[in-house]
């Protein structure tokens, strides 16, 4: 009985261990179907679905929903934590109790109290070792529990740190794709003389923001469940727009520069692939057609009234129906599973977003400017001669 104690303490604390290594330092993807991170998600966050689905009222289901990350984090440290505390009290149990304990005699409860008081360095000194290795053992506890500390204060300001780099670019994309963000929404703001290039350095952006994601979402998977700042904004949906966006452009639109899309499409692609992989998730093959060919040819019209030249041809909405296949199945997953749903290629409700609140402003100064240059005369008489400036605005 001893023995299996000992051994089950042991393993307790080489797992919890190992487990928090994985998570917190190691920079690369955990491995290993029963971690405990594993495990705590997968039995916590599925009955946090079930009653946050309860609610009616969208924004409070989802604020229930973004309670969820920060809160998960605390009791993940806690559960660490409490299984340190046991697997050292298992270990001080299989040898005997091994205390000085006035207030009761040896017990697994009075090897828990040792255990917690000095895995958390509070150092009472009302029950004291009686063995040698009782002290060894208690000098190792309360150095992993100081090392555990130390490395929990520096992983709070590594998650936040990543959050808001996530969050700056989603929030940047609301002036230029819509709340929710949609790649109708994305071409039509960029079809301005000029906006060739504006869209390509913007999708290289979002090439290299995929590319963030991808490595500290999957260093640090427990990003995936915090929510962005407002309900219409969310990781998935910025990372499933730019990718419609680019498979419409290597698909079906000319003139636009099609090399930085596939590049874009292909970063893109991989972290939607590979965070899917971290929560297991296989493609779904069934769900509702995000872009039907009645959508297609509402698509279609818009870009070519807004001045787009679109390549189409007999097998364009089949073409792009082929590139949608790659991502849209792991999309679907990732949105299901972490109740975050995916943007309409076209909105469905237009509204004005920030930016176009002062829109008219500007409009209106440079209206004035006009008429003001028009009127006015030089020296000499002649017309005044406006400054040069750029005529082309991105909105």
């Amino acid at each position: 009985m001893q023995v299996f104690t000992l051994v089950a303490g042991v393993v307790c604390l080489f797992a919890v261990l190992l487990d928090a290594f994985q998570t917190i330092i190691l920079p690369r993807r955990a491995t290993g179907r029963f971690r405990l991170t594993r495990i705590f998600y997968g039995i916590t966050w599925r009955p946090w679905v079930f009653l946050g689905k309860r609610l009616r009222n969208p924004r409070r289901r989802e604020s229930v929903f973004s309670y969820y990350g920060p809160m998960s984090l605390i009791f993940l440290l806690a559960v660490w934590a409490g299984s340190m505390v046991v697997g050292f009290a298992l270990i001080f149990y299989a040898l005997g109790s091994p205390f000085n304990d006035t207030t009761q005699g040896p017990s697994f409860r009075s090897d828990l109290y040792v255990s917690g008081t000095t895995i958390f360095t509070l150092g009472l000194g009302d029950v004291t070792p009686r063995s040698a290795w009782a002290r060894e053992l208690v000098i190792l506890e309360a150095g992993t529990g100081l090392g555990f500390l130390a490395v929990v204060m520096g992983y709070f300001p590594v998650l936040y740190s990543a959050f808001s780099r996530r969050e700056v670019s989603i929030s940047l994309l609301d002036a230029r794709a819509g709340s929710p963000p949609t790649a109708a929404e994305l071409m039509l703001r960029h079809s301005y003389e000029g906006g060739e290039r504006a869209l390509s350095l913007l999708l290289g952006e979002w090439e290299r923001w995929s590319a963030e994601l991808l490595e500290s979402h999957i260093s640090y998977p427990l990003l995936c469940y915090f929510r962005s700042q407002h309900n219409n904004q969310s990781w998935i949906s910025a990372l499933t727009a730019v990718l419609d966006t680019s498979a419409l452009l290597i698909a079906d639109v000319k003139g636009y520069e099609a090399r930085q899309a596939q590049l874009t499409f292909a970063m893109a692609r991989h972290a939607m692939v590979d965070l899917a992989q971290i929560f297991s998730l296989p493609p779904v093959k069934d769900a509702p057609d995000r872009l039907s060919l009645e959508r297609y040819e509402q698509l279609y019209d818009l870009l070519c009234k807004s001045g787009m030249s679109v390549c189409r041809d007999d097998r364009s909405y089949e073409k792009l129906r082929d590139i949608r296949a790659l991502y849209e199945g792991y999309a679907e997953a990732l949105a299901g599973y972490l109740r975050m749903p995916l943007p309409p290629w076209i909105a469905d409700h237009p509204h004005k977003d920030n930016w176009q609140a002062v829109a008219k402003y500007r409009a209106q100064t440079e209206t004035g400017n006009s008429h003001s240059n028009r009127g006015s005369l030089a020296e000499d008489g002649s017309p005044a001669i406006a400054a040069p400036g750029d005529d082309h605005h991105d909105f």
